[in-house]
């Protein structure tokens, strides 16, 4: 069995993410503790968010206040919806937890059936609860329960796999293994439909892939490098042939896998999150680095791509809360690059419009590209890595792209 702790700042997000599998079908409320009790017996949002808000608005100074845990047993473990709930419990009490406010949802959208656990970290007084060596003592109880309800024990892979994946980091050495050891995971439970998809998720971890074609002794090859990446974003060292980190990760396997990934996303339930998110952050935040930081306090990274003249023609997202990569055509017409360009550029016209000319340009965009570093460094499933440039074929990412110095000068 597996536990995976994440805080956030949004207590509506948390339960959005779960609400939104209840009214598909895929989830259902098993178990709650300390939570105000509907008359009809359905604990929707506003229900929550009625017995989590006194200690919201007791918290004194903890930025991320919200507790998103999520307990996995080993799919071959058949349990009750009862014997779930007392591991929740049980899992809760141990941890420090017990007399928190916290619901359960039992998610059953893939033969994996596990349970998501929504709390919060401040106590009724607005103090910020313990949580030191939080993720050693998850660790011991989760091997405890097994013990106890005779579970089957998590293999190292799988722990591995319900842990956080690390960014490369080229000046620590054995480089090799540090992009095995996100490669492998995230080529087998990441679904993207193309390989620009595949190279943009993997820039997150400082990784460079690279399609080689060539020909030997009169045969046609094709295949894939991998590079490690430093904090500028620039290939570091010699590449890795991905034949030296076993066949998953080849060309061959990734292709089977968009295949596979294309059947899954067209069924509509891996987009239904992502676009319920962006949509209410479109329509909420036009400005672009508060629309970027509202995706990502619900698990999603957004990516845009820009030409010499600043112009958006490529925008991909990265739920990964549903491992799945997009780019926004592939959403639909709403989330075109040409659309968030439009929105960017209106609101970008109104600011400019209240004002003169800004005293220093330069200055301004630093700060979006603060904003946008900021922003993905929040996100409350997955740690990002820090971020640099990414140049790939005939695009690169924004934030870092060296920009020509623009004159401005006032009208007589």
């Amino acid at each position: 069995m597996v536990a995976k702790i994440s805080s956030g700042s949004s207590i509506y997000g948390a339960l959005a993410y779960n609400q939104h599998k209840v009214d598909n079908g895929h989830a259902k409320v098993i178990f709650t503790a300390r939570m105000i009790e509907p008359g009809d017996g359905v604990y929707d949002i506003g229900i929550c968010m009625r017995s989590f808000e006194p200690y919201l608005q007791a918290n004194r100074r903890t930025e991320k206040p919200v507790l998103h845990i999520s307990i996995n047993p080993d799919p071959n473990d058949k349990l009750s919806d009862e014997k779930l709930s007392e591991i929740a419990g049980t899992y809760m009490d141990q941890m420090g937890y017990g007399d928190q406010p916290f619901i359960v949802y039992k998610h059953e959208d893939i033969n994996r059936h596990h349970i998501h656990i929504v709390s919060l970290r401040v106590d009724e007084n607005g103090r910020k609860l313990d949580h030191n060596f939080e993720k050693r003592r998850s660790m011991d109880i989760c091997r405890a329960l097994e013990r106890q309800y005779s579970l089957i024990p998590a293999d190292q892979k799988w722990r591995q796999e319900g842990a956080p994946l690390r960014t490369v980091n080229y000046e620590k050495g054995d480089v090799k293994h540090q992009i095995a050891n996100v490669i492998r995971p995230v080529s087998q439970s990441y679904h993207f439909q193309s390989l620009k998809e595949y190279k943009t998720l993997l820039f997150f971890y400082n990784i460079h892939a690279e399609e080689v074609r060539g020909e030997v002794n009169g045969k046609q090859y094709r295949g894939l490098v991998y590079f490690a990446l430093n904090s500028r974003g620039e290939k570091e060292g010699s590449p890795f042939n991905a034949s030296s980190f076993g066949k998953s990760v080849g060309i061959t396997a990734l292709e089977k896998r968009m295949e596979k990934s294309a059947e899954i996303i067209r069924r509509g339930e891996l987009k239904e999150h992502s676009k319920k998110v962006i949509t209410f952050a479109m329509k909420s935040h036009s400005d672009r680095s508060v629309f970027e930081r509202e995706l990502a306090k619900n698990g999603i990274a957004v990516v845009f791509r820009e030409n010499a003249e600043v112009r958006i023609y490529g925008v991909t997202f990265i739920d990964h809360e549903y491992k799945a990569v997009f780019n926004g055509s592939r959403l639909g017409k709403e989330f075109s690059a040409n659309v968030f360009n439009d929105l960017f550029n209106t609101k970008q016209q109104e600011k400019q419009s209240e004002h003169e000319l800004p005293q220093s340009y330069e200055r301004a965009e630093d700060l979006r590209r603060e904003n946008i570093i900021e922003s993905l460094g929040s996100l409350f499933s997955v740690l990002l890595p820090e971020q640099g440039n990414y140049k790939d074929d005939n695009y690169e990412f924004a934030w870092k792209r060296k920009k020509k110095r623009r004159k401005y000068r006032r009208k007589a």
